[in-house]
């Protein structure tokens, strides 16, 4: 890996690692499941409801499971509830054997996070959620956590991405992203998730009534306060645009602006927002969740922080090429719902 430089690795590179062994599956890969700059992880056949979250430290990540587990759950095609509430572990059919120099970090998909699905990457030994460490030989692990929609996922569900990495990848830029409290059709400036809804398939597109788990929000003379415990879904005031060769990932904020996260999701591959026949920039959409304390939000403010790092070279396909639900988006729900009305 010496020769290749610093960056996050594109689709054809992760091609590479696939085809050698160095990311490998219990079944065959789907087809589309390289990004351009990112790989989809899949759920496997097994899951444990956990009565904590953990990091496994100094054993892996079933050694530890023994102290924490309720019971085992089987994944079936005809799928499995996860409750919202509750905690759980999913092996994942992914595994892989990195050289020495290759890091890897994962991030909920779009999808996972804009139904306030909570997950992080668990690998044997390790330290943190969501890092892999260069040289790591083993299984991976999802921890996840519905917090307002339980949800229905069987083997193949895609819950997580990875990304891999060689060097210490340089940050290219960070922006600050503000809040659009203005601008939402028919007034509509986001959504606030519905309590006491049914369940979400995870592998459904566009088979649920999104007003059987949404309220419509508008804001008040540019401002919105935001509960304590509620889910909302907002939109960025600023347009976003990955460049071809880099890709970028949305931080949660820090205390020093707020008392909420922002986006569970936070990863825009290379050509978001990047669409000449129909103009450049789409909204970057906010998954917000507060702490314990009531907060009234004004149009403009800023939420998150937009960080760019550089890929080691330009990927072979790029974000929306042959279709995406996101590209060109504003103010936009998970693709689980039909369109409002």
């Amino acid at each position: 890996m010496s020769e290749t430089p610093i960056g996050i690795l594109p689709c054809q590179a992760i091609e590479t690692l696939i085809a050698t062994g160095a990311v490998a599956s219990q079944t065959r890969f789907d087809a589309d499941q390289v990004q351009p700059a990112s790989l989809d992880l899949r759920l496997g056949d097994r899951a444990w409801r956990v009565r904590a979250s953990f990091l496994p430290g100094r054993r892996t990540v079933e050694e530890r499971l023994a102290d924490v587990t309720m019971h085992g759950i089987e994944l079936t095609d005809d799928g499995v509830v996860l409750e919202k509430g509750c905690v759980y572990i999913a092996r994942l059919q992914e595994r892989l054997s990195l050289p020495a120099g290759l890091t890897a970090r994962a991030n909920p998909k779009s999808s996972t996070g804009r139904v306030d699905v909570f997950v992080r990457l668990l690998t044997d030994r390790g330290d943190a959620f969501d890092d892999v460490a260069a040289g790591y030989d083993g299984p991976l692990y999802l921890e996840i956590a519905p917090q307002t929609f339980s949800i229905l996922v069987r083997p193949g569900t895609r819950l997580n991405q990875l990304r891999l990495k060689t060097g210490e990848t340089p940050k290219l830029e960070t922006r600050s992203v503000g809040v659009d409290l203005q601008s939402g059709e028919n007034g509509v400036v986001g959504y606030r998730g519905r309590r006491h809804a049914g369940v979400v398939d995870m592998d459904r597109e566009d088979g649920h009534d999104p007003r059987d788990f949404w309220e419509p929000l508008q804001a008040q003379r540019g401002e919105l306060l935001l509960d304590p415990g509620e889910f909302y879904i907002l939109a960025s005031r600023e347009p976003v645009e990955i460049p071809v060769l880099q890709a970028a990932e949305m931080t949660p904020i820090d205390p020093s602006v707020g008392e909420f996260r922002v986006h569970y999701a936070g990863f825009f591959d290379p050509g978001f927002g990047v669409d000449e026949a129909h103009g450049k920039g789409s909204r970057g959409v906010l998954e917000v969740r507060t702490h314990d304390t009531p907060f009234l939000l004004e149009h403009g403010q800023i939420v998150a922080r937009l960080v760019y790092e550089p890929l080691t070279e330009r990927p072979t396909r790029l974000y929306g090429e042959g279709g995406s639900h996101y590209q060109r988006q504003g103010l936009k729900l998970s693709k689980h719902f039909r369109t409002w009305g």
